[in-house]
């Protein structure tokens, strides 16, 4: 099912696909962004980018995002991830908030 998303967002999942790329998911965020995902933050482009370099090489997984919603200023996105991981596959919340073209913040909950 394809759904419509905001740019910086579309831009996020589009980038994600392509695992090797981490320097794509870093430039979807804002130079301060805060991603919060399995209840550790990482701060600034430069974490970020480890934090997707790290998850990739530990799992293999695809993301199909099938809702979206907004509450209170945040975008809320829904994906199925099936891939290597325990408990594959999930549901994960994607919690957006967006500053401009690019996303501020991130926080990931099952």
């Amino acid at each position: 099912m394809r759904i419509d998303l905001p740019k910086p967002i579309a831009a996020y999942f589009t980038a994600d696909a392509d695992k090797s790329d981490t320097e794509a998911v870093a430039q979807c965020f804002s130079d301060n962004a805060v991603v919060t995902d399995e209840n550790r933050s990482h701060k600034g482009r430069a974490a970020i980018k480890q934090w997707k370099a790290d998850a990739s090489a530990k799992y293999q997984y695809t993301s199909e995002p099938f809702s979206s919603e907004e509450i209170d200023g945040k975008i809320i996105v829904t994906s199925r991830l099936v891939g290597n991981f325990p408990g594959s596959p999930v549901n994960l919340r994607y919690f957006f908030e967006i500053e401009g073209d690019k996303i501020a913040s991130l926080k990931i909950t099952p």
